[in-house]
């Protein structure tokens, strides 16, 4: 009972630390725009493109607005494709203009390493930069909505807010974390490290098989989903710490050792078994089930 209680408590600090670092600067402003009876009425898009040169076996680092969603796709070109789309709301377009000029990302990049950093009202180590700028903005609604195109073969370190993730193709280490998200992964490979505060992941394999390295999915308050293909080979762990079930119909998985396949928690083997997936939930679902095919 100890080790499941630490195994919550890790859970939860993380769900704090998310809510910290991201959540409560959203809620903050949320907050104060409600105090200050405030209504933006106008909305303000700006769309930023950047793309940079980049060599397979890179790492991306981002961090995200409070709010906003991120997608990262693979492709086969030797660059890296950044596109945001940054939505801001003010009363007034001498506002919008304050807002814009803070309110974005900044590039850092070099031969292997490209960082692209969100900066805003958000950032109160950042905001001492901005002299002078009006406390009143200071709580008003924001987001940058980010597309983004890399390598097949590129690491991955995406820190994020409130907003759906979406990664697809991308078989490199990638770490990823999130304060509140539904989150869709399409991953075959590499070394996948996900936490998520309060939200939902769903994993879809579409291969046989994960080419090196394994999954660690970790959700706080929320659901897990994995969609396996026919005959698929690998080992997988899931675990609930606290309240909750895993839901387990995917027909080819079978016990490796105790405590089997049990509603709190399973220790399968598909197949050959193979790279290790492991998926734990505090309080929540698991899913796990047969992917649906295209041509079914």
């Amino acid at each position: 009972m100890k080790i499941l209680s630490d195994s919550v408590l890790v859970l939860l600090a993380l769900l704090l630390l998310f809510t910290s670092c991201f959540s409560n600067t959203a809620l903050a402003q949320n907050k104060k725009a409600v105090e200050q009876n405030r209504n933006p009425q106008l909305v303000r898009t700006i769309i930023r493109h950047e793309a940079r040169r980049f060599a397979y076996g890179g790492t991306l680092t981002l961090v995200g607005a409070p709010q906003g969603s991120i997608t990262v796709e693979a492709w086969p070109n030797t660059e890296v494709d950044i596109s945001a789309e940054i939505q801001l709301r003010a009363d007034t377009e001498a506002d919008l203009d304050l807002l814009a000029a803070v309110n974005g990302f900044v590039l850092d990049d070099d031969a292997n390493h490209i960082r692209v950093l969100s900066t805003g009202t958000h950032d109160k180590v950042y905001m001492r930069t901005a002299k002078k700028f009006p406390k009143a903005l200071l709580g008003l609604p924001w987001k940058i909505d980010y597309r983004i195109r890399v390598p097949i073969s590129t690491d991955l370190e995406i820190d994020a807010g409130r907003g759906p993730i979406s990664l697809t193709g991308v078989e490199g280490n990638i770490r990823l974390s999130a304060a509140e998200s539904e989150t869709n992964l399409s991953l075959s490979g590499g070394s996948l490290a996900a936490v998520v505060g309060i939200g939902k992941v769903t994993l879809n394999i579409p291969s046989r098989s994960w080419r090196h390295g394994g999954a660690d999915i970790r959700v706080a308050a929320g659901d897990i989903t994995v969609e396996l293909p026919s005959g698929f080979n690998g080992d997988l762990d899931a675990s609930i710490l606290r309240i909750g079930r895993i839901d387990n119909s995917y027909d080819g998985l079978e016990a490796r050792e105790r405590p089997g396949l049990t509603p709190q928690n399973i220790k399968g083997r598909s197949g050959a078994g193979g790279a290790l997936l492991k998926l734990t939930v505090a309080d929540g679902l698991i899913n796990i089930r047969k992917a649906v095919m295209s041509n079914e």
